[in-house]
């Protein structure tokens, strides 16, 4: 018996369409500015670990205190909602949205407000 000449095998199939292989993720812009948000909370000593999901649709800065618990918040972008409702979403771990907007800046500015003593 002689061993037949295999073809090659790609290492993953080639997508049908550009559109079908776009995956949606933050320019270095974008995460210089969510970056220097969560260094300013890690030192404060409020957030602890951070999660980057890159999705078809949108991607998704997680936010947590602990790696083992729910994101506290999520910073979202959806670039479809880009003319409606502005492509960027502040999102709390009940899913209420804080803040939308066009500008990432702004939606941040949500999320770096000082804590206040409530008596």
């Amino acid at each position: 018996m002689t061993p037949k000449a295999l073809a090659p095998v790609p290492a993953s199939p080639a997508p049908a369409s550009p559109a079908e292989a776009a995956v949606v993720t933050f320019d270095q812009g974008e995460l210089r500015q969510i970056f220097g948000l969560y260094g300013r909370k890690v030192a404060g000593g409020e957030w602890r670990d951070y999660a980057l999901d890159f999705l078809r649709d949108r991607a998704i800065f997680s936010v947590y205190r602990r790696s083992s618990e729910v994101p506290l918040y999520r910073i979202e972008k959806t670039p479809r909602l880009a003319r409606k409702q502005g492509q960027y979403a502040a999102v709390a771990a009940s899913g209420l949205i804080l803040k939308r907007g066009a500008e990432l800046a702004r939606v941040l500015a949500v999320l770096d407000r000082p804590l206040k003593i409530v008596r």
